[in-house]
């Protein structure tokens, strides 16, 4: 039998009781302090997913990080709010010795055959192939976890002490590493691969996080299960820093030009 992948490792819970489950943070998605924001949203996203109770594939997630995370174990506790025949909506939070680290909360919709209207093109970008690897250097450890080919708006050189304003966009390749088949909590944190802008703008270093981060998708399980384990192609930007909170919108695009998920973000620095 193969090793499983370490996404599926760190994402893991073992169910308690009826929306409660147990988990742990894992090395391989540590960040500067504490895990990547990424794979807390898809462990949160997990234990949806998992809970028997849930009965279509999600439309929308929010997560606020409400304080630290330590390295160790966890709970997760699920409650179904509200559901109908269409939707549903779910309450998620995230625990450590007592304290609440994390909530969210998990909109679930039952899609049916459509009028369909897709009126954005995607961004124009070279195929993945032919676009290198951005290069190794001092970042968190979640980073190995993620090929990352940047079609405009690399993060190189870092730090910089030019004082020059940059572009606040990014157009970059990303996929797993190693490559794994697209799922809704790997979708989750995809969107959440994407450097804090301010890095970017001002190639400076200080204190800085996500506050809040929403992401919605536009594709079923069975359209998920189609693109497999090809990259997708993300476009970041930000338009607002001012007085310590910044936003941060994201897109992420199939190769053949479809819409997979898109969302914001609120991030927080400080000088």
């Amino acid at each position: 039998m193969s090793e499983a992948h370490p996404f599926d490792r760190a994402i893991a819970l073992t169910p308690d009781r009826e929306g409660l489950w147990r988990g742990a943070t894992s090395a391989a998605y540590a960040n500067m302090a504490g895990p990547f924001g990424g794979i807390v949203a898809a462990q949160l996203l997990n234990a949806v997913m998992l809970d028997q109770r849930r009965l279509a594939d999600p439309i929308a997630l929010t997560v606020n990080f409400c304080g630290a995370i330590s390295d160790g174990a966890f709970e997760i506790s699920t409650r179904l709010v509200r559901g109908g025949k269409n939707t549903q909506h779910w309450s998620v939070e995230l625990a450590q010795n007592g304290a609440t680290a994390a909530t969210a909360s998990v909109v679930c919709g039952v899609r049916r055959p459509t009028w369909t209207h897709l009126p954005t093109p995607a961004p124009k970008a070279p195929h993945a192939k032919d676009v290198p690897v951005a290069q190794a250097g001092p970042r968190p450890g979640w980073t190995n976890r993620y090929d990352m080919r940047f079609v405009e708006g690399d993060l190189a050189p870092f730090p910089r002490a030019d004082g020059v304003i940059r572009s606040a966009r990014s157009l970059v390749w990303l996929q797993d590493n190693p490559a794994r088949p697209l799922d809704f909590p790997a979708l989750a944190a995809l969107s959440d691969t994407f450097f804090v802008r301010i890095m970017h703008v001002r190639g400076t270093f200080q204190p800085m996080a996500t506050v809040s981060m929403t992401t919605y998708f536009h594709v079923g399980g069975d359209e998920l299960a189609r693109i497999g384990a090809a990259p997708l192609l993300g476009d970041v930007d930000g338009d607002v820093f001012h007085d310590c909170f910044a936003d941060q919108t994201c897109a992420l695009w199939s190769a053949d030009g479809r819409l997979v998920a898109n969302g914001v973000q609120a991030t927080w620095f400080k000088e």
